[in-house]
């Protein structure tokens, strides 16, 4: 079979070497036939062409010099002696047209990398299989390739002068450079399966994507009622930001918490900010909540709140702490016997020791057994601590907690106190104290010294992740049992949002 790149009527000389002589005559005949007008006709003419270029070179070298480096897509007689001889290959080298793409071989030097490209008309000396028999000789001059392409090394060598006549030999076998890239084309990578929304997630967006109700606040509550309904605008700021403070305090704990008021200095409302955090997390996420008064000795608590039946307190919970060592015996409503319910409120109150009699104190073995109790039944455990920050109960509460909320009025002394308390603890060496610390000051009349009140401010945001105002409220005045319902709404609204930050610290 004819192989379609061979010219018709022409003598396969692809092979054929040359020898000086015979590249000079030719280099002759070109000159002769220039100088008459005529070509030599490279179908007739024994010499490949190409050869013209390379006779004249080696006419015009002088004998000393070795001769002018051969064309591209050529081969010296040096480089090809020093190629080892065998038979043609009968698969095409790397750089082959296939169905579909045409590959290219490992880029040499100074090259770019290997690609795939469309299916395009050969432009390589080589034959595909697929269309020649392995038994036809491979020949016929390639076309050169364009001049912004880069060289392609040489896979199949044009003849190139040899010092005497020798027998056309086979093509050397091209030497393969070693990939550093895979030369097959890559498959298709299968999508990925589309992952179908599951009914946990259907709930997850449903819930995320959820409208606030219309207005309740307002002139715009008012006119939604005016309106029968039929006018419905959407809540203004105040009310959404209620709503998102509510939100964070109903939020979902992977265990209990627990949270201890702290400053040594009596009269810094500890245990006002302890009811009214207690009524602010009892009443939002309805219950699991207890405040717990870790005095050493005797606190307030205990009278602050709502009275109960019984006069039990945290002493006679340590007597009677037997029957609470099964777990699987004992329940919550064994503990209605020592802590006292707060009603509406929906928190419990466990008070300090109230018997003039004892003179025990609280260690810091009692607290951790107390603290283990109410974990195992309680959600939020609320800690209001004394005044004696030296004593073994208080620094077993402020290891124990996980938030510190340091509580002071708007005084000189209380403020300072405050942060007196919180160098001993960094001396101390607690860790991470400014991000397990927020602050709450308080009004402790209707007039306060505004510039103490930014300059304690300033210096709390310095040393605690936050600062919460709470406003002067009368119903406070009296110190004795909180009427929760009788605190005005600036007062509730107030701790809502400290509530809030000291839940999204947790």
């Amino acid at each position: 079979m004819t192989d379609p790149a061979e010219p018709v009527g022409r003598d396969d000389t692809s092979d054929r070497l040359y020898t000086p002589e015979e590249l000079e005559e030719f280099a002759r005949r070109q000159l002769d036939a220039a100088r008459h007008g005529e070509d030599v006709d490279p179908l007739t003419d024994p010499i490949q062409p190409g050869a013209a270029e390379q006779a004249a070179a080696v006419a015009a070298a002088p004998p000393s010099q070795p001769p002018a480096t051969p064309a591209r897509g050529t081969q010296s007689p040096v480089a090809q002696d020093q190629q080892p001889r065998g038979p043609r290959p009968t698969a095409p080298p790397p750089g082959f047209t296939t169905g579909e793409h045409t590959l290219i071989r490992e880029p040499s030097a100074g090259q770019a990398p290997p690609t795939s490209q469309p299916t395009s008309p050969p432009t390589s000396q080589w034959v595909s299989p697929s269309f020649a028999p392995s038994s036809a000789p491979v020949a016929g001059p390639s076309s050169p390739p364009p001049a912004q392409e880069p060289a392609a090394p040489a896979s199949a060598p044009t003849p190139a002068p040899q010092p005497s006549p020798a027998p056309a030999p086979q093509a050397q076998p091209q030497q393969p450079a070693p990939p550093a890239q895979s030369e097959t084309v890559p498959s298709a990578q299968p999508d990925e399966p589309r992952r179908f929304m599951s009914a946990t997630d259907f709930l997850d967006r449903r819930d995320s994507n959820a409208e606030l109700g219309p207005a309740t606040w307002g002139w715009r509550g008012r006119v939604g009622r005016w309106s029968g309904g039929l006018v419905r605008p959407r809540m203004g700021p105040a009310e959404q930001s209620f709503n998102a403070d509510r939100a964070l305090i109903q939020k979902d704990f992977d265990g209990p918490r627990t949270i201890a008021f702290v400053n040594p200095k009596g009269g810094a409302a500890k245990t006002t900010g302890v009811l009214a955090a207690g009524f602010t997390f009892g009443t939002v996420r309805g219950g699991g909540v207890v405040a717990w008064d870790n005095n050493e000795t005797r606190g307030t608590l205990g009278i602050r709140g709502a009275r109960s039946a019984h006069r039990n307190t945290t002493r006679e919970l340590l007597e009677d702490l037997e029957r609470f060592k099964d777990v699987y015996q004992s329940r919550i409503g064994d503990l209605g016997a020592f802590v006292r319910s707060q009603g509406d409120a929906h928190f419990d109150v466990l008070a300090s020791d109230e018997r003039p009699d004892v003179t025990g104190q609280i260690h810091a073995k009692d607290f951790g057994e107390v603290h283990r109790l109410l974990e195992r039944f309680y959600r939020i455990i609320l800690v209001d601590t004394g005044n004696n920050m030296r004593a073994e109960n208080w620094l077993a509460a402020a290891e124990a907690a996980d938030l510190l909320v340091v509580t002071s009025t708007v005084r000189e002394d209380t403020g300072y106190s405050g942060l007196w308390m919180l160098d001993a603890l960094q001396d101390a060496g607690y860790a991470n104290l400014k991000h397990k610390t927020v602050t709450v000051l308080s009004d402790p009349s209707d007039k306060v010294d505004s510039r103490l009140a930014a300059d304690l401010t300033q210096v709390y945001e310095q040393r605690t992740r936050d600062v919460f105002r709470v406003p002067y409220d009368p119903a406070l005045v009296a110190g004795g049992v909180i009427p929760y319902a009788q605190l005005s709404e600036p007062t509730q609204r107030a701790w809502l949002r400290a509530c809030a930050g000291i839940a999204s610290a947790l």
